[in-house]
């Protein structure tokens, strides 16, 4: 595995600095700077679509912001993880450094091409006829079905229209999406901004004539399609669920192939597992597919969920009261025999943090805090209502600091979060997991999750008096402008504290007076 990006431009010129990072509004610029460029360049229909689909607080300051790594990614991933897929980025080079190895790290088996740019390219329009020359150059039906192309930041900041690409060259199909940093809040979101288009795509293909079969055969029951990253034995265990109303578990979107899109196309219904996958539920919504929110979570929520997929589905409800009754007693064995016993605060970017919140509860935690990076939308509305129905305070478009706050204000036994959240509650003696690798990395759905979620997190709860001792061993140990290694104990001077801060403030004030001239 080669955490390295392919140059695949016919001309690869040496990088310099870019037109915008020429004038101050490179990647480090503010997002109202490269919006606004992006709006004089073009881009203007794309970014109102993504304002609507995945929606954040206007008024919003630099520390009010959902947690995620660079948006890109979840765009980047999903092309990753599909076969006979190759994709292409277009951005300036630290910031395809950058995701190209985070998705290496993240276990992607195959190299991601990259066009370069510098100023002359980009302001000449030079830039697109690269890409598109690099896109003719790897059409190859042999080995792809299709070819994406994402631009980062500056690319559609400069309005490079990659909507001009050709929409198929021998056979491959191009997909050319804008994914910047200033236009979609999250990875998590920007999985959506692929699948979507991708479904876009398929959906006409399936208007116009006869389309593939899926790599396994045509299911011979009708499907219901699930939306949304899940782990790999949830469908196995969501199908269990469906059977006795005589229903199948269709592909998982977003899917690992090309022609599985057709077949989750091919539904009767659609579960929106993960809820912000909006423009991918438009696609499914103008395929005339019911799409039902919350997922098959605890006792209540897989009773609730299997009502409504019935529902959605047309199944006769003496089916329906089948489905429901069986799944209810298995649930009821796991949850009377296993228990959690703690309070909890819960954060996240994944985009079921709300489903781990309602399984929680179920399972007996005292959940005070739910906070997702993800928005409110319809199909997650239940599961926050539920959730406040049971005392919990549910946190959309969470920052850090409101994450942070919440461990603050209940002291939990256990926090559930992202990387500084656990460090954080760490150093408070309080035990912690990693939301991404320790929790949705497992089984939620039916029977399993209660099972395989109440392991993990009472071990994790039983490990206080580890942190507690931990925390008493290194308690004279420095922090802050003491920490590291010192030879004698180390020596505060609180003089030389007051004369820099005195100095500051001079500094500050002076460059007030000439801004004000």
């Amino acid at each position: 595995m080669t955490a390295t990006a392919s140059n695949i431009s016919a001309t690869t010129p040496q990088m310099q600095a870019t037109a915008l990072e020429g004038d101050g509004m490179g990647c480090h610029a503010g997002g109202e700077q490269l919006l606004s460029a992006a709006k004089a360049a073009g881009k203007s229909d794309i970014l109102k679509q993504y304002a609507k689909d995945y929606p954040q607080d206007a008024k919003a300051g630099p520390h009010d912001q959902p947690q995620s790594m660079c948006p890109a990614f979840g765009a980047l991933r999903v092309g990753l993880r599909m076969r006979r897929t190759a994709t292409i980025l277009s951005g300036s080079a630290c910031c395809v450094y950058g995701l190209t190895f985070t998705s290496h790290f993240y276990g992607a088996r195959r190299s991601v091409g990259y066009v370069p740019f510098n100023s002359e390219t980009l302001v000449t329009g030079k830039l697109f006829e690269d890409i598109r020359e690099a896109v003719h150059l790897q059409a190859d039906p042999a080995t792809l079905d299709a070819i994406v192309v994402i631009n980062l930041c500056v690319p559609t900041a400069s309005g490079v229209p990659l909507q001009l690409l050709p929409k198929e060259i021998n056979g491959v199909r191009v997909i050319g999406i804008d994914v910047p940093g200033f236009g979609v809040p999250t990875h998590a979101e920007a999985k959506d901004v692929l699948a979507g288009a991708m479904l876009r795509y398929a959906r006409h293909e399936i208007q116009s004539g006869p389309v593939q079969a899926p790599r396994g055969g045509v299911v011979d029951m009708p499907t219901v399609t699930l939306l949304g990253e899940m782990f790999p034995a949830d469908p196995v265990g969501i199908a269990h669920l469906l059977a006795p109303m005589g229903l199948a578990a269709g592909p998982v979107v977003p899917t690992r192939e090309w022609r599985e899109l057709y077949a989750a196309l091919d539904c009767v219904a659609v579960a929106a597992i993960h809820p912000f996958y909006t423009a991918s539920v438009r696609e499914f919504e103008a395929a005339g597919r019911p799409v039902v929110g919350s997922a098959p979570v605890g006792l209540d929520g897989t009773v609730s969920w299997l009502q409504a997929i019935g529902e959605a589905a047309g199944v006769a409800q003496d089916k329906i009261d089948l489905a429901k009754a069986q799944a209810a007693a298995a649930i009821k064995a796991v949850l009377s025999a296993n228990a959690i016993t703690g309070r909890i605060t819960l954060s996240g970017y994944e985009g079921s943090e709300l489903l781990v919140g309602r399984l929680l509860v179920e399972c007996g935690a005292d959940l005070k805090y739910v906070g997702t990076a993800c928005p409110a939308t319809r199909w997650n509305a239940d599961d926050a209502d539920w959730l406040r129905s049971k005392g919990v305070q549910v946190q959309f478009r969470a920052s850090l600091e409101q994450d942070m706050a919440a461990v603050d204000e209940f002291r939990p036994d256990l926090a559930i979060g992202t990387t500084p959240v656990v460090q954080k509650a760490k150093q408070m003696s309080i035990p912690a997991l990693y939301f991404t690798n320790l929790i949705s990395a497992r089984p939620l759905m039916g029977v399993a999750g209660a099972g395989s979620l109440v392991q993990v997190v009472q071990s994790a709860i039983g490990n206080r008096a580890r942190f507690e001792a931990m925390t008493a061993f290194f308690e004279n140990v420095g922090s802050g402008d003491t920490a590291g290694v010192w030879e004698d104990v180390p020596v505060a001077y609180p003089e030389f504290r007051i004369e820099t801060r005195r100095q500051l403030d001079r500094a500050i004030k002076k460059r007030k007076a000439e801004e004000m001239g």
